[in-house]
């Protein structure tokens, strides 16, 4: 049987302090459910720190990146896909994900979430972005799932992955 994928997907240098906090304990809960990780792979923000997670509990991770060398790379990815895509990339990080987790908002992350709902994958926001709620759940009533927490999105991924 094909391992599950989990996408966190979120800013980079934006990212918020709440933003990798989060995604530091995404990482973590994720790497415990037996699920792989996927992200841009690089060493900033949200990637990073889920990364970072997801390997303090031995999990295994995947980076898609945007460019063709090494210099940007989490030290926490296992997996490093070299797409020399730019912001293209975002659509494999998408689609090679089950279930995707947006941990904070930035103008990468929207675009992922809506490739994500253009692809019919159900899509759990975490961010303190009221509008970005709102406006995702708009979309796609049926595939965004919005949450306050870490717990309650990883409790909606274990839903979705039944």
């Amino acid at each position: 049987m094909r391992k599950k994928i989990v996408g966190v997907m979120g800013p980079g240098d934006k990212a918020t302090e709440v933003d990798v906090q989060h995604a530091y304990r995404l990482g973590e809960l994720i790497a415990q459910q037996g699920w792989i990780l996927l992200t841009g792979g690089r060493k900033s923000g949200v990637m990073d720190a889920v990364n970072k997670g997801a390997k303090s509990a031995n999990g295994l991770t995947i980076g898609i990146l945007p460019t063709d060398h090494q210099k940007d790379i989490s030290e926490a990815v296992d997996i490093a896909i070299f797409t020399d895509m730019g912001n293209a990339r975002n659509n494999i990080n998408v689609l090679s994900s089950d279930v995707i987790i947006a941990c904070g908002m930035g103008a990468g992350t929207v675009s992922e979430v809506a490739l994500a709902l253009k692809a019919n994958k159900q899509v759990i926001l975490l961010n303190n972005d009221a509008e970005s709620k709102i406006f995702f759940k708009k979309l796609s009533p049926e595939n965004v799932h919005v949450v306050e927490s870490v717990s309650e999105a990883i409790a909606i991924v274990q839903k979705i992955l039944i």
